[in-house]
């Protein structure tokens, strides 16, 4: 079953990215000159992905009029009248997103693709028999620009513990994923994290992972962003390259 319907999570705040974001929502803050939605968009399409719901709340109207100066029919606008956060993002685009598995990718995340796409290698693993959710992990040591402790430890089949009481994890959630919709059954209303839907999966040992072979960039801050920017130039290489 080839995965071909997509959400990107574009209604967040952004405040640690201020004051970049008090004029422009987030997953439109340009790294090397182009917006981190368009890069994710483009990779989304590049992948086979022939329907792609968009969220917004915060700035919503810059959203919009991004997406449809794109003019791409793939492209469906998801308005939110109030904060949802991820998971109650999902939920509330749960209609124009359908029935079967579907990928969910952060508005703001920043990738380089290793040998093959980060998103062909999850649909390929892609499997209904044993998951219900499958992440995009990164190595916590090799996150760029991330200094947490990292999300998960994962064992020989690709099933994905959270890192718990301990202080590190080898794996950090890459803010990439596929979710069977069946995830969303019983949800909370109003605002809920994805983290919610993450802990369903767990407890049947239903959400696995998968190690990105490429590079990944925690753009949290404007600093951070400096960062990156310079790490890319540096490699003549900007998000959307392969």
């Amino acid at each position: 079953m080839k995965i071909t319907t997509a959400m990107v999570l574009a209604a967040g705040f952004g405040k640690r990215m201020r004051p970049l974001t008090e004029k422009i929502p987030k997953p439109l803050v340009p790294v090397c000159g182009k917006p981190m939605l368009a890069s994710i968009l483009d990779k989304l399409k590049e992948s086979g992905f022939d329907k792609i719901v968009v969220n917004a709340f915060y700035l919503k109207d810059h959203i919009r009029g991004f997406l449809e100066n794109r003019a791409d029919p793939s492209l469906i606008y998801s308005e939110e009248s109030c904060v949802l956060e991820t998971g109650g993002g999902v939920l509330l685009a749960l209609p124009k997103l359908g029935d079967k598995p579907f990928a969910v990718v952060n508005g703001d995340v920043c990738w380089i693709d290793g040998a093959e796409p980060a998103l062909q290698r999850l649909t390929e693993l892609w499997d209904g028999e044993k998951m219900d959710g499958l992440l995009l992990l990164h190595p916590t040591s090799q996150a760029i620009g991330y200094e947490g402790s990292g999300d998960f430890t994962m064992n020989s089949e690709g099933c994905l513990a959270r890192r718990g009481e301990s202080d590190h994890a080898p794996y950090v959630y890459a803010g990439i994923q596929i979710l069977h919709p069946k995830l969303f059954k019983d949800a909370p209303d109003g605002a809920f994290s994805l983290n919610h839907v993450f802990d369903k999966a767990l407890v049947d040992d239903r959400l696995c992972g998968l190690v990105h072979d490429g590079d990944w960039f925690h753009v949290g801050t404007p600093k951070g962003l400096k960062e990156v920017e310079e790490i890319l130039q540096s490699r003549n290489s900007v998000p959307h390259s392969h």
